[in-house]
């Protein structure tokens, strides 16, 4: 388990694939809206090397606006992200996947900004976000019929 400053709440459960599925999906800002409650839009404006997005422009819930700054810890499978632009719209935390028998672990921290409220939070939950990427991830990985 990740160390993590008290003021971000953390959730951690168990996604049914494996830690690479989890990485990819976690890691590829195109599928964000796809999986993430409240973002309505997403824009990478920058990527290291390797493709990964260093710098994504969100839109999220009725009129929040911000950018995240993102870095990785390729062997313990870790992503950080803090807010760039918007600090008191958006969010910092991480994402962390290890192996769990068959399955994945994954546990997701998240801080918000001192401007969200109300449903915002809702929607901003770490137990929602990751429950909403785990059912994200089996619609993914059912096989066809």
């Amino acid at each position: 388990m990740p160390t993590t400053n008290d003021s971000l709440r953390t959730v951690s459960a168990t996604i049914h694939c494996t830690p690479d599925e989890c990485w990819r999906a976690l890691t590829d800002a195109d599928m964000l809206a796809g999986w993430l409650p409240g973002v309505r839009r997403v824009s990478v404006v920058a990527r290291d090397q390797a493709g990964l997005p260093t710098e994504v422009q969100f839109e999220f819930a009725g009129s929040r606006s911000y950018s995240l700054l993102y870095t990785y810890d390729h062997t313990q499978r870790e992503m950080r992200w803090e807010p760039r632009m918007g600090k008191r719209d958006a969010v910092r935390g991480f994402a962390q996947v290890e192996p769990d028998g068959e399955n994945t672990r994954l546990s997701y921290g998240i801080e918000h900004g001192a401007a969200r409220h109300g449903a915002e939070l809702e929607l901003g939950d770490p137990a929602a976000i990751v429950a909403a990427f785990a059912a994200f991830m089996a619609s993914r990985t059912r096989p066809a019929r």
